[in-house]
């Protein structure tokens, strides 16, 4: 059994267990293991375990009279809020068996109930066991509490995310002055390379733990060793824990397989993260279509065209949405797989090939045409399976797959990815003919003329989109008068530009801390903008510590983006396998050290990422489908017998950074408390 094929065992077999235990139950979940199940066989499988429903975990949720079991599926911590959805959901229903799954495991809940790790395995889950029997009213009812890592979402078998960890993000320079204001003074960190865990707030250090948890529950289910690499601060400190994960000693004695893990913070480059180059179909859907409701990583397909419905708003609600993720369907897996893999001119002639099968199997009046594939002509191939239920029924995931097509290639933004695509070029082109400064003077124009901006225009959010783009490309810049001119006008035409949004998005709100554009004040919206740009000077320099990977532009007759992805997998992949300079071994143990500290002196060999037949390179904050296409792509180009798969916290898209960058609290995410 190949390594992949071992990561999708093991995110099936751990829903298995929860499958085990939902018959005749109501199942409450939360978003996050929601987002999980949904790429594990969704909420189908659970209906054939016999669960009788699946709700939302809230508070305003119940059970029935005639529904005595429940079971829980939650990502967080068993205390405050999530113990109080708990208690609210059983105080309204008549349950006498209830059943409660956590991702995090016990000795996590014993960290953060100040416990001695010490203490009797389960002690945490017996007292919430004990506090469930209270709840429903009588100690004699059945509870049962267990930890189960349901944290991963196999999206393809070389690429897996992490729904449960979609918000973790790596610490830019922002969060190192935070961390700072709570030391003194002869202790304050230089720099975010010197901040270790235990320096981090608790809330912090137990989703890291939690992760690094799950990660350790995988490799023990593959039997894997794996020897622990880091580029970046975030990654070190991830890394680091990983490598002396104390529940990790014994397997690695006896594992059969070996393995690399290299961690890489996204905020090394964010150019890759916003830019449009990326010439991948799936990477368009995601930013074209509406998010699936509390998913990072998934869309809403319409799917009224396969109806007779007439469209408003009423018929929306009577149909359900489609989505990319089609676990059940092997025929629409493998155009998913090339849709992902392939450039999108070849992947949306995959959509046509795919329907063209579907309807030859179901005998449907199909008129072939070659050449340029059109949505009009998409359109018209899924419109034959309308009104057929049979046909529909046997090909739904591709007819997903495929509006999903339509609908993009038919959106406003598939233009505006283009145009952005564009004007990226000239930013390129003028950071190789001027400096920064004449850079954002290249960008001035475009916020000013958004002051009064049509439908069909970039938002205020694209702007920042922009930005990121720009000041993550150079690397560090010197600091001189002509950029801070500069800077200020884009500061002020970019407040006005807010100052004149009719109605704020979700995103100015959080950037702004105003509900509508009523309560926005000039004064507000300066204080946010200064507030992103410093954020987009410590990006700047988030590559200034690095030797090797200090680039991600380099100037030449149009100016060239080099993704730094792509030049950290060319190092692990190169011939003369020069020791990694930038690519950080982290030691497990003194065994390590010492290894470490003799290849000074004497020929031992450091631990090399190359050095086994499985790479994991997992990207702390997100990856672009594109990004996974380029390393698919470098990886087989090497023609190595190394197994490479992916890993990551999100499927990203470009306005997904903004979000975590200017809108994020980074140092306390969501842990239930």
């Amino acid at each position: 059994m190949s390594i992949s094929l071992g990561l999708s065992a093991f995110t099936q077999q751990t829903w298995d267990k929860v499958r085990s235990k939902v018959k005749k139950a109501v199942v409450f979940m939360d978003d996050r293991c929601a987002e999980s199940l949904h790429w594990n066989g969704g909420a189908q499988t659970l209906f054939e375990a016999g669960a009788q429903n699946v709700k939302p975990f809230s508070s305003f949720e119940a059970g029935g009279a005639k529904q005595p079991k429940a079971v829980f599926v939650v990502s967080t911590l068993l205390k405050g809020r999530t113990a109080d959805v708990v208690k609210d959901i059983i105080g309204l229903s008549s349950f006498q068996y209830c059943v409660v799954f956590t991702t995090v495991a016990h000795s996590i809940h014993l960290l953060a109930n100040n416990a001695s790790p010490e203490i009797e395995s389960d002690r945490v889950f017996k007292q919430f066991e004990e506090k469930l029997c209270e709840w429903m009213g009588d100690m004699n009812y059945t509870a049962e509490v267990m930890h189960v890592p349901l944290f991963l979402a196999p999206v393809s078998p070389h690429l897996l995310i992490a729904p449960a960890f979609g918000s973790v993000f790596p610490l830019v320079s922002q969060d190192l002055d935070q961390i700072n204001t709570s030391r003194p003074d002869k202790k304050k960190f230089g720099s975010l390379a010197d901040v270790d865990l235990h320096s981090l707030p608790p809330e912090l250090q137990i989703e890291i733990k939690s992760l690094v948890s799950g990660l350790n529950s995988m490799f023990d289910f593959v039997h894997v060793r794996e020897e622990c690499f880091a580029v970046g601060p975030t990654s070190r400190i991830i890394a680091g824990e990983l490598a002396n994960h104390p529940q990790a000693k014994n397997r690695r004695k006896t594992a059969q397989h070996k393995a690399s893990v290299v961690f890489i913070d996204r905020t090394l480059d964010l150019t890759g993260a916003v830019g449009h180059h990326g010439d991948n179909l799936v990477e368009k859907i995601l930013s074209a279509l509406p998010e699936l409701s509390g998913h990072n990583n998934d869309v809403m397909v319409d799917m009224l065209e396969l109806t007779s419905l007439h469209k408003n708003e009423e018929s929306h609600k009577i149909i359900a949405p489609g989505h990319l993720s089609q676990p059940n369907d092997p025929a629409a897996q493998a155009l998913w797989e090339s849709m992902l893999n392939m450039k999108h001119k070849e992947a949306v002639m995959e959509v046509r090939r795919h329907l063209v099968e579907a309807a030859s199997k179901e005998n449907l009046p199909i008129k072939m045409s070659l050449g340029r594939v059109t949505p009009e002509q998409l359109s018209s191939y899924i419109h034959l399976f309308k009104n057929n239920f049979k046909a529909m029924q046997n090909h739904c995931g591709t007819m997903q797959l495929s509006l999903a097509t339509v609908q993009t290639l038919r959106s406003p933004q598939f233009t505006k990815w283009d145009s952005f695509l564009a004007f990226e070029r000239l930013l390129l082109q003028a950071l190789g003919d001027s400096d920064m400064p004449g850079v954002l003077k290249q960008i001035l124009p475009m916020i000013k003329s958004k002051r009064e901006r049509t439908d069909d225009d970039h938002g205020p959010e694209d702007l920042l989109v922009l930005l990121v783009y720009v000041y993550s490309l150079p690397g560090e810049v010197v600091l001189s008068k002509q950029l801070e001119e500069a800077e200020l006008e884009v500061k002020k035409a970019l407040v006005q530009v807010v100052c004149n949004e009719p109605e704020l998005s979700s995103l100015l709100q959080k950037i702004t801390g105003c509900l509508s554009s009523s309560e926005l004040t000039l004064d507000k919206a300066h204080i946010a903008v200064d507030k992103m740009f410093e954020i987009l000077r410590g990006i700047m320099k988030s590559r200034a510590h690095m030797k090797q990977f200090r680039a991600v532009y380099s100037p030449g007759d149009s100016g060239t983006y080099r993704p730094l992805l792509k030049q950290v997998v060319e190092e692990i992949f190169h011939p003369d396998r020069p020791d990694p300079v930038d690519i950080e071994h982290m030691s497990a143990g003194l065994t390590d050290l010492l290894k470490t500290g003799f290849s000074m002196f004497m020929k031992v060999s450091r631990p090399h990422p190359s050095d086994h037949p499985l790479l994991i390179l997992f990207v702390v904050g997100g990856v672009t489908p594109s990004e996974v296409r380029l390393i698919k792509d470098v990886v087989s180009s090497h023609k190595s017998a190394v197994q490479a798969i992916m890993l990551s916290s999100r499927l990203l898209k470009p306005l997904d950074i903004p979000e975590l960058l200017f809108a994020t609290d980074r140092l306390h995410p969501d842990i239930g408390m």
